[in-house]
């Protein structure tokens, strides 16, 4: 798989493999989640091709304090191959490089094989409560 940064021109690709992923939801429209995304820290939206198809995304960024991982999606049929492991080491170092002391993330509770895969990369469960607040409605 080659990585490279999100171009947009791969907009409706990206968008299409996140919802074979299941990641979009109706309060987020991710149109507007990719154009919020290229205001800030664009070189950390990366995708991966695979035969010259868009197969995998991740989002990332760093805020001074923590990075932080969203929309990490590998195409369904491509699952289990060491793709998402490759697009989170990429990421890491990237954000390494940036001087990034700590990367966290966050999925949906119900979503155990999401859990264990992040396991496996070394990630662990804290004991923290994630909460948020809509400051922008998605029509």
């Amino acid at each position: 798989m080659q990585i490279r940064p999100f171009r947009p021109e791969d907009e409706a690709a990206v968008i299409a493999l996140w919802q074979r992923c299941a990641l979009t939801r109706p309060w987020n429209d991710p149109h507007k989640d990719i154009q919020r995304k290229l205001t800030t820290q664009p070189e950390l939206f990366l995708v991966g091709e695979r035969d010259g198809l868009l197969v995998a995304s991740v989002m990332a960024g760093f805020d001074g304090h923590r990075g932080w991982v969203n929309y990490l999606a590998v195409d369904p049929e491509q699952q289990r191959q060491g793709l998402g492991r490759l697009l989170m080491r990429e990421v890491e170092q990237r954000l390494c490089d940036l001087d990034c002391p700590k990367l966290n993330l966050q999925l949906r509770s119900d979503n155990q094989a999401v859990l264990a895969f992040y396991q496996r990369l070394g990630y662990g469960v804290e004991p923290l409560i994630s909460l948020g607040k809509r400051l922008i409605a998605d029509d």
